[in-house]
């Protein structure tokens, strides 16, 4: 159904392009993020709904909730002064990239007791093999 003259797409347009599933559309529908048009049962979505999903998949890929995203689309739909909605989003991503850098941190500091573990234990073992 895609149509670059009118940007119609159909659910499996969308998830053919985007490599997902149809009921991730629908997830992302019921959860209010996009909302195509709806003629019966069939969904037809329009270049903002395309659009949204961009925006949906680009979040989800840097680990934002659904709540986050969606305040991050929304901010895409009002066209007026753009300084405010980056200065919102630069906020957003050095938020999440600082929690990010914690984690890392953590996770570090996790590997090297676990491998200080390994070791002491691995010591361990071979002392009383070799009694």
């Amino acid at each position: 159904m895609a149509t670059v003259q009118n940007h119609l797409y159909s659910i499996r347009d969308l998830a053919d392009e985007f490599d997902i599933t149809t009921r991730t559309i629908r997830f992302y529908e019921d959860k209010g993020l996009i909302s195509p048009e709806r003629h019966g049962q069939k969904r037809i979505y329009h270049k903002r709904d395309r659009t949204r999903l961009t925006l949906i998949l680009r979040g989800k890929r840097l680990g934002f909730s659904l709540e986050e995203i969606q305040h991050l689309v929304n901010l895409y739909e009002t066209p007026q002064d753009q300084v405010p909605q980056l200065e919102e989003y630069l906020e957003t991503l050095r938020s999440h990239k600082s929690t990010l850098a914690q984690r890392k941190q953590d996770l570090e500091k996790t590997l090297d007791e676990l491998t200080q573990a390994e070791s002491d234990c691995a010591e361990q073992l071979q002392r009383l093999l070799n009694k």
